[in-house]
């Protein structure tokens, strides 16, 4: 608490300080769309070459103002940073949003750009000074200028054939690294755990032991499942991305694989459970086919004839095995 109650608000900042924060700004957001190009330069350097533009739109609009601040101000500018204003608008930091793919960084290049125009239209709007409501909507017209560049360095920088390329690589790399590793991950998990869990199940009849089984099962073979991936391949020569992203994908798919038809039988009547376990499969075996069919562009009676055939070959193992 003692943080938030010396933020200023932004209503009771000088002009002076209202621009000192603008420049401070600017150089922040320069510095975020160069991390952006570092980051996209080796699989994305036509994307990579919109970032570095828009970083010296960013350093040109910081002159700008550095300029119209020792005009005004002198020389010396006050340190104010937007983390010191309450209610301004904040960044996420680049190590959030690097991971997430092309696309998502291009939407936050957009959000940037948009919040920071919004806000200073809005803080224009509210200003009684004549002098200061002409400095807010000089940014806001400055930020907008920035989506008019971005807009003019995508058209220069990215032809449809460089847009449709890095969205293709873009697509591989998430199958690569989230899907094919996941998908993996829920066949087994679902797959390998029916022959346990239903002899145990038809063995005993006891549902809290066929839950404590599966439980064991899935989560025994999602953490197996995971450090497998992560070990199997560290993504350098074959592309397939981050080993531990990799690993988290079919550890956590495998367990859920394996706990779809295990929670069930947390209800105490035993064919009762039965029942929504097979049920529960059944949607399984189905969501593999269709991620193979939708994600892998398997043929859907080739993937149907494969996952449900050996989904019931392994059920049915399962339940001889128990049942004799």
């Amino acid at each position: 608490m003692r943080f938030l109650t010396q933020r200023r608000r932004f209503k009771d900042l000088s002009e002076q300080e209202v621009l000192a924060l603008a420049i401070s700004s600017e150089e922040d957001d320069a510095r975020i769309y160069r991390s952006y190009a570092e980051i996209l330069r080796a699989e994305y350097p036509d994307s990579a070459k919109i970032f570095e533009g828009m970083a010296l739109e960013e350093d040109g609009h910081r002159a700008a103002l550095i300029d119209a601040h020792a005009k005004r101000f002198g020389e010396v500018i006050p340190l104010i940073r937007r983390e010191h204003v309450a209610g301004y608008y904040a960044r996420r930091p680049v190590w959030l949003v690097e991971n997430l793919g092309i696309e998502r960084i291009r939407e936050e290049a957009e959000a940037m750009e948009r919040d920071a125009e919004r806000f200073y239209l809005n803080a224009a709007k509210h200003s009684t000074d004549a002098a200061t409501r002409k400095l807010l909507g000089d940014l806001a017209a400055a930020e907008a200028g920035h989506q008019h560049k971005a807009g003019e360095l995508a058209a220069e920088h990215l032809d449809k054939g460089a847009l449709e390329s890095e969205d293709a690589h873009s697509k591989r790399q998430f199958l690569l690294t989230w899907v094919q590793p996941g998908l993996a991950g829920l066949m087994d998990g679902s797959v390998s755990t029916l022959a346990p869990i239903f002899a145990v199940a038809f063995a005993t009849q006891n549902t809290w032991t066929t839950f404590l089984v599966g439980l064991a099962a899935s989560v025994g073979a999602g953490i197996s499942m995971g450090f497998t991936e992560a070990a199997s391949d560290d993504g350098e020569l074959s592309g397939r991305g981050s080993p531990w992203k990799r690993g988290v994908a079919s550890g956590v798919m495998t367990t859920l694989g394996g706990l779809g038809h295990a929670l069930p039988y947390l209800i105490t009547d035993f064919w009762t459970a039965t029942s929504i376990a097979l049920i529960v499969v059944f949607i399984e075996l189905w969501a593999i086919v269709w991620i193979q069919n939708k994600f892998m562009d398997t043929p859907f009676l080739r993937a149907t004839f494969q996952v449900v055939l050996g989904g019931a070959l392994v059920f049915a193992a399962g339940a001889i095995i128990g049942g004799g």
